[in-house]
Parts: structure tokens; sequence; C-alpha cells
């Protein structure tokens, strides 16, 4: 087989355009997700465009049982895994923290900190068994700066950028690499997802200045995965031109 990359949360934005960036550079893939009418459809995408072979895994990464069985009972040549991208998260609402719903709380600290956990967790031992890997990351810019109504979404973030060194450290021994990659805006759905499907407001979001694509991140995420096996990109923030970080945007001409 050729070198293989898992990807999280791949039915979408940074997910699916690293798949398909990967694939494009002929890596077979391990892509998971909830949807699966989704999850299918980009698995024939990736096949047919690419002639690659694609496993799909549907769970949702906070179920931990269900994470821990199904990543343990893939068949055995799909476990020489080279790259781990931790793509599932997202955020849910944008309110004062007093006024915040607390399921959107436990939704998103579910996802995107204990769903990377359990999914490292499950992965790490094909990659401490061969003594190489690399795990990838997505942070935010949230996990930089603590912005207004950012608050748990922020925290989240910000226990990505902590695990991420934890990783980096707890796993020198094993010569596996951990790279935590904080995107700022990205034309995506999150957006909409954190606005609960309202659209008008999610596409205020990108008014006024060209945001990053999902494939510019994913042309990030697959540089630092193509470096030296001596080189790694411990930590890596990325922003469209016009933004400087969570508080400054350029908007206008």
């Amino acid at each position: 087989m050729n070198k293989i990359v898992f990807i999280t949360g791949a039915t979408s934005g940074f997910g699916k355009a690293s798949a398909e960036k990967f694939a494009a550079n002929k890596y077979d893939l391990i892509i998971t997700g909830r949807r699966e009418n989704l999850l299918f459809e980009l698995q024939k995408e990736l096949e047919n465009n690419f002639a690659v072979n694609v496993l799909s895994l549907v769970f949702d990464v906070r179920d931990r049982l269900a994470v821990a069985s199904i990543i343990s009972n893939i068949p055995e040549q799909w476990k020489q895994v080279d790259i781990l991208i931790n793509n599932a998260g997202l955020a849910l609402g944008r309110d004062y923290f007093e006024e915040a719903n607390m399921d959107d709380w436990e939704t998103m600290l579910d996802t995107n900190v204990k769903g990377l956990l359990y999914v490292s967790r499950a992965v790490l031992p094909f990659m401490t068994q061969r003594n190489k890997g690399h795990i990838i990351n997505l942070g935010s810019v949230a996990a930089k700066d603590v912005y207004e109504k950012g608050n748990v979404y922020c925290a989240s973030k910000a226990a990505v950028d902590s695990i991420s060194k934890a990783m980096r450290t707890d796993l020198l021994r094993h010569h596996i690499k951990v790279t935590a990659i904080h995107p700022g805006a990205a034309e995506t759905e999150f957006s909409l997802v954190r606005f609960k499907g309202d659209e008008k407001t999610a596409q205020k979001i990108y008014e006024g200045y060209k945001p990053l694509s999902a494939q510019d991140v994913a042309d990030v995420i697959y540089y630092c995965a193509s470096l030296p096996a001596h080189v790694c990109i411990n930590d890596l923030v990325l922003t469209c031109t016009a933004q400087a970080d969570a508080f400054y945007t350029f908007k206008g001409k």
C-alpha cells in the first residue's frame, strides 16, 4: 500500500480538502465522519479521481467506546498509519458567557477536546509500534487570543494547543512528530454551524475581505506532512492577508 493518512471530520471543510490533497499525492486514506452518505460519496470520488485505496469509518468522535472499538478492529493492512489529522471540531454559538447555551459548551468540549484525545489514543499504538508517525492537530487563532463571546470555543482550542505540546514532549521517545496548525478566518461550513444555519449572519463574517479557503489550509497541512523525517513544525498560525489575529481584520479596499 501507499502511505496512509487518517483524517477525522473528512466530509467537509479542511477535512475534505485535506483528503483530496493527500489523495492527489497518492496517499491511501482512512476517512471518518458522522454523515455516512457524505463519507461514502467522498470515498467514491477519491477512488475514482485519484486511484487510491480508501477506508471509510462512520462514528462520532465524542463516542469513546465506538472510537476505540472501530479503530482497533480495522484490517491489519490499514494499521500502518503514517499521519493522523485530528480535524473534527466545531464552534457553536457566539454568546456572552452568562448567556451561553451549556449544551453548546458540552458539544464543543466533547468534540474539540475529548474527541481529539479519544482518536489519538486509539491510533497511537499503530505509530508507537513502528516508532514513527505524525499527528497534526487542527487548532485555531482562537487558541492564541480569547475574544468577546468566544469563551468556551477559545478554551477548547487553547486545550488543543496545550495537548499538542504535551503530545510532542511525551512522544519524543517514539520519534513521532506532532504539529498544531491554527487557521484564522476560513470560508467553510464553520460559521454556518456556529450560527446554527443562519446563512445571513454566517456570510457577514466574510464580507469585505478574502478569507482563507479550505484548500489553502489543506496545502499547509500537506506541506507540514511532507517535510524530511528530521524536520517537525511544532506550531503554526496561518491567516489570510487581511487578518492579523483573532482581533484585527481589515475590511475594505
